[in-house]
């Protein structure tokens, strides 16, 4: 495959390692040719790293089989269980693959789990997830300012901004990009 398809979630292999992709920038430099700048988490655990392409250079690409998986429940300590749509067998995933993902995913949550020879290597998360408001300040009277955001704890334990008209119970949506407030969720 060539740099320029590199891409989140997509697996390289480096000098005999598996690497899944994290991040990619096209950088294009006041002086000198464009390059593909790409991060990189080791399948093995062993940590990441980054690496500098030019468009024109070739990657071995690997295959991984990607599964829809539900999100069943977290153990606490970062672990989760996921059960597969298809066969409904379940699969315990670790913190080291899970990251921060855990705080974007309430029970029965759908999201696509990438496997490697049947071993999860990366969680895809939707663009967008729906959350519960668990703990937020009361709106404040006569606070007029426009753009004002008050601090909000979600029932998945993220962290995020909300508008002052947000109370405690109510759903919104947050990207899973940067964890920031998008919509107001409507209940049926």
């Amino acid at each position: 495959m060539k740099a320029n398809d590199l891409r989140p979630g997509v697996a390289v292999t480096l000098n005999g390692k598996l690497y899944v992709v994290i991040k990619t920038d096209h950088v294009k430099p006041g002086k000198g040719p464009a390059y593909i700048q790409a991060k990189f988490r080791a399948i093995d655990g062993t940590g990441t790293s980054e690496k500098r392409f030019n468009s024109s250079d070739s990657v071995d690409g690997a295959t991984l089989d990607r599964r829809d998986m539900e999100f069943l429940f977290g153990d606490g300590s970062g672990s989760g269980t996921f059960m597969d749509l298809e066969d409904f067998d379940q699969n315990e995933i670790g913190p080291d693959i899970l990251g921060d993902s855990l705080l974007y995913l309430a029970p029965n949550t759908t999201c696509t789990v990438l496997f490697h020879e049947d071993k999860p290597v990366v969680i895809e998360l939707p663009a967008s997830v729906d959350v519960t408001i668990a703990d937020t300040p009361p709106n404040v009277k006569g606070a007029t300012a426009t753009n004002q955001l008050k601090d909000a704890t979600c029932d998945t334990g993220l962290k995020t901004r909300v508008p002052p008209f947000i109370e405690i119970g109510e759903k919104v949506r947050v990207s899973t990009a940067d964890g920031s407030y998008m919509s107001r969720v409507k209940s049926d």
